[in-house]
Formats: structure tokens, sequence, C-alpha cells
């Protein structure tokens, strides 16, 4: 079955061909938000709920009716703008209907979208856009209708059949996403099967002992990132100089998840060279970074009793600075393309239940569990070692704790 790859570009287009990308963007951004208000126009009237199909039909005449700007754009990447849209609605539902995992949380609804937070077009390859690789690595072309001819630093070959081309924007820099459609090369087999328990002091630990640090990239930036904030902040509005922290400041947090994906795309390709089948824990990063609810005293009204608000505001950053759900979409890709296997299973009690006799253990310290039949062992290697077995992996023996 064929998979699809992104391979991303750094784009560099001449200042005239800038100037209409944004207005590309723009325009994008008001049909986004026009089809945004029909939908809930329709919902709030209760007539029957707007579709895909009946507002791509809508774009010929809005075309007509307005040929300057929605006239002069692709009528493909028109469509692809309504498809984001009916994907956000699509996930609304999704989230609407599984409100019990999310904690009972109300789900967010489809927002309408200012210009400074629509930031990609995507555009079909043939039909209102066209890649042209470079020969041997170098620059390349991406032309777009209403953009141009734009240059293109092709680092590394594509493989497969182009199908659609991404323009995005991030603050002053461009890129184009070119995504392919190739077919799965699987690799030679290796015999090795592991369950594979995620964390934050060390980023995961497999069921067969190897274990991966976690570089905490955020923390290491948090200096700089923090200084930058307070400049900002004293910062006069509109002038000169904050507009020159707001460039740092984007820079930095640019570098932060540059590195944190650089490093989940080397891990992620390390497990599928070594491993045929990974196992996962089905994490709910949703509620697991959920902050504390307000414990009200009733000893006393109107005041709050302590819950630990702050601990578990510096725990949601460490999760979220691991980013275990990118790693795992990471991975899974790769898995795809090369004819590997993920599995997710259930996470409930493989922390802390014994992968030798089921029992509960207690777990004292971060790095240690101790179950009252077979003595201290390591956490994380008990938990790699319970999921490998709930996905049907086999089992293995512990490491004891130091």
């Amino acid at each position: 079955m064929p998979v699809r790859r992104a391979y991303v570009f750094r784009a560099y287009p001449t200042r005239p061909q800038e100037g209409r990308a944004v207005k590309l963007m723009h325009d994008h951004c008001d049909l986004y938000n026009a089809a945004l208000e029909e939908r809930r126009e329709a919902l709030r009237m209760r007539k029957a709920p707007v579709s895909y199909g009946m507002q791509s039909a809508q774009l010929k005449d809005i075309r007509k009716a307005d040929p300057g700007r929605q006239g002069v754009h692709s009528f493909t990447a028109q469509q692809q703008t309504l498809r984001r849209l009916d994907d956000a609605f699509a996930a609304f539902f999704g989230r609407a209907t599984n409100a019990e995992r999310n904690g009972g949380k109300k789900p967010g609804y489809p927002r309408f979208k200012p210009y400074s937070r629509f930031r990609q077009v995507r555009f079909v390859n043939g039909d209102g856009a066209k890649w042209i690789p470079a020969d041997s690595g170098g620059w390349a072309r991406a032309t777009l209708q209403a953009v141009g001819s734009v240059k293109v630093r092709q680092h590394r070959q594509t493989r497969g059949t182009v199908k659609a081309l991404q323009l995005k924007q991030e603050h002053r820099r461009w890129y184009v996403i070119v995504i392919a459609e190739t077919e799965p090369v699987p690799l030679p087999a290796t015999g090795r099967e592991v369950g594979v328990d995620v964390g934050v002091a060390r980023f995961l630990t497999t069921s067969d002992g190897q274990i991966v640090n976690n570089p905490r990239f955020l923390a290491a930036s948090a200096d700089v990132i923090a200084n930058l904030e307070r400049r900002k902040s004293l910062a006069k509005p509109g002038s000169g100089n904050r507009k020159r922290i707001r460039r740092a400041l984007a820079k930095e947090w640019r570098k932060v998840r540059n590195r944190r994906r650089d490093f989940h795309h080397k891990t992620a390709r390390m497990l599928i060279d070594q491993c045929d089948v990974i196992a996962l824990e089905d994490l709910n990063m949703a509620g697991m970074t959920r902050r504390p609810a307000p414990k009200p005293d009733t000893q006393n009204p109107g005041a709050y009793l302590p819950n630990q608000a702050a601990a578990k505001a510096g725990l949601n950053k460490s999760i979220l600075d691991a980013a275990w759900h990118q790693f795992t979409c990471i991975l899974i890709g790769k898995a795809e393309e090369a004819a590997r296997r993920v599995m997710l299973v259930n996470p409930a009690g493989t922390s802390i239940t014994c992968h030798h006799c089921g029992a509960r253990c207690a777990r004292p310290r971060q790095d240690t569990v101790i179950c009252p039949a077979c003595g201290p062992m390591d956490a994380d290697v008990n938990g790699a070692i319970n999921i490998a077995c709930r996905a049907g992996l086999g089992s293995g023996q512990a490491a004891p704790a130091a």
C-alpha cells in the first residue's frame, strides 16, 4: 500500500513574489473564514448542515463574483482550503464524541483565523502548481499559480510521485513542502521486538534495557527565552525595538522546535532500523497535561485549599517539552515506510505492576519500584516489559535497582 512522505525545503521568493505570496495567504484566509461563517450560521439557524461538497460547488460563482482576488487563484488550491475547514469540523465532532476521554472538557469549536495565523496553502501538483526538481541536489523550482516560479533549496532528493505542494510561511522565512507518494521499502528482519516506556527523566527505555536520555531542549533555552520575554514586556508597543525582540524570540522558539523534531526523527529511525515490532503506550496527552481543579475550602467560604498547581505546571512543561505525541506520529510514519509494526497498548497500570508476579508495586523514587514479592527493580524497564507483555511480545527480566 503506498505511503505519503513530506519533504520540507527552504524557499527564497523574490520581493514581488513574496508580496504575491502574502496576498495569496490573505485571500485563502478570507475564503476559509467565509466558509466557516456559512457553517456557523447554518448551525445557528438550525438549517441543514453545510458540507464540503456544497461549499466546493459554490467556488465557481465566488470566483466569478470576485475576479480580482478569488478568481486569480488555483481552483484546486481553494478546494484544499475548504477541505482544511472540513477536517477542522471533523476533528471538532470527534472531540465532542470522545468528551469522556478528554475528562469532560468542552471541545473547542473551529475559530476564525486572523491573517497572522493562516500561514500555509496547499496546491495539487500539476493543477495550479508544478515541481521542477534539481538535477543533482541544489536549486529546484516550485511554480505556484498567482505567485510565480520560486527558487527552492533542495538539500535532498525526493522519492516517489509528487502529489502536492504546500507553501508555508514562518515569520520571514518561506518553505515549500513536497508531498510525495511512494511504495514502502521493507527493511530486513532483525528479530527484535520491544516495548518502549517513554518518560521525563529518561526519554525512553526499551524492554531489553536500552536507554535514551531526555535532552530537555526547552530547559536548555529557558534562560534565553525568559530574558527575551522580559525585554519584550519592557519595550514600547509598536516600536522597532519590540519588533526586533519578537523576531529574536521567534528564532529561539524555532531552534527549540527544530532541535526537538530532529531528535525525534533520529531516535525513531534508530528504533525502526533495529526493531521489527515496537509497542508503545496509547497516552492521553490532553488529560496528562491538564491543570488540577481548584479545591474550595469548606471551612472558609471563598478560600481554596492547596492543590499543587505549581508542581503540576512544572510537570506539564516537562511532558510537553518531551512531545511524546509528535515522537509517536513520526515513529508510526517511518514504520509504515519500512513495513515495520507499531502497536499502541492501554497504559493503565504499566508503571506500578510487577511484570513477574503482577503484584502492585510501591514507587518510593522516580527510578525505582519495589514489588512486595520480587523486590526493587528499575521502574522504566519494568514498565517497558509490561508494555511488551500487554502487546503480546513476550516478557523479560528487569534489572535490579542500584
